[in-house]
């Protein structure tokens, strides 16, 4: 089932299309990334989903139901753009938010509580806004933003100006609420954190959906049927070499023997390819060259330039 399906959408500013004809489906309790280049469109179609304007044409289902305003107190959403009163105390501004997601006062006192002992911010319940790091405050919107337990979160570059220890930090947490059945919507330009936590992704350029799936299946399907053969030799395998449906592209020196890089044409098979080296070297390990996501993102962007 599809938490949310925004179908044929499109968006229209004086004489610029911010959306063209967009449709992505969002399955339920999955991490679903949303893809592109600054200006693509992305932010756009956020404030769709989050009913902070309307499109030109096209629908929004929620929940299976047509996108209501009641639907905006199970949606969770953490802008780009941080946004915090910074001369309330931190206390006081987390209460205020999560009471206008609906969250009775007692109720977000006792979740707030818990959370900030998590993330380590409970020293600074009764400090002002405009005293806390950047990190913190970012600590202090993602869990006003999360706190009211939102059906969908939509997560707009959740990661920047984070270290290290406080990306993973946060990638736990997203993770966790998937688990629990959560759907979330995570716009990035980190693709290492497509990889790692996304289940499908849509990627827009210029207004329009250009690529849409399965991260495995769309990694695959951009791969150049290539695979790695790391083998043991006396000395590297002559590249001249003809093998069957296949060509030696690069070879180098590992630590433990060599490797070299194979470029199987359509009709040819790994075995194929293999059939000829198992003769002559003693291979050690063989797997496919799948490309990363940085590399079809970087690929399509351009070619589409």
């Amino acid at each position: 089932m599809e938490v949310l399906i925004a179908d044929r959408i499109v968006k229209r500013f004086t004489n610029h299309t911010a959306l063209d004809n967009v449709t992505i489906r969002v399955p339920q309790g999955s991490v679903f990334g949303l893809l592109g280049p600054n200006g693509a469109g992305k932010t756009t179609l956020i404030r769709i989903i989050n009913q902070i304007t309307a499109p030109d044409s096209g629908s929004v289902s929620f929940m299976g139901h047509p996108l209501a305003a009641d639907d905006i107190f199970k949606i969770g959403y953490l802008p780009e753009e941080r946004g915090l009163y910074k001369k309330m105390k931190v206390g006081e501004q987390a209460l205020y938010l999560a009471q206008l997601k609906g969250v009775p006062r007692q109720e977000a006192m006792k979740e707030l509580k818990a959370w900030f002992i998590k993330f380590g911010i409970q020293a600074w319940w009764d400090k002002k806004i405009e005293e806390l790091s950047k990190g913190m405050a970012q600590k202090v919107q993602f869990i006003t933003t999360v706190l009211h337990k939102p059906q969908l979160l939509i997560l707009d570059e959740p990661f920047s100006g984070f270290d290290p220890v406080n990306v993973q930090l946060i990638r736990d947490e997203i993770l966790a609420m998937k688990a629990n059945g959560c759907s979330i919507i995570l716009s990035t330009h980190n693709m290492e954190s497509v990889e790692e936590l996304c289940d499908n992704i849509a990627l827009i350029n210029k207004s329009k959906v250009i690529l849409d799936g399965a991260v495995d299946d769309v990694r695959l399907r951009y791969g150049d049927n290539r695979i790695e053969v790391v083998y043991r030799a006396s000395t590297l395998f002559p590249l001249s070499t003809e093998l069957p449906a296949a060509q030696i592209v690069s070879q180098k020196e590992e630590k433990n023997g060599y490797s070299m890089v194979i470029d199987l044409q359509k009709e040819g098979s790994i075995n194929q390819a293999l059939s000829v080296l198992l003769p002559q070297v003693d291979i050690l390990s063989v797997h496919q060259l799948i490309p990363r996501m940085n590399e079809i993102f970087i690929k399509l962007v351009t070619a589409k330039s």
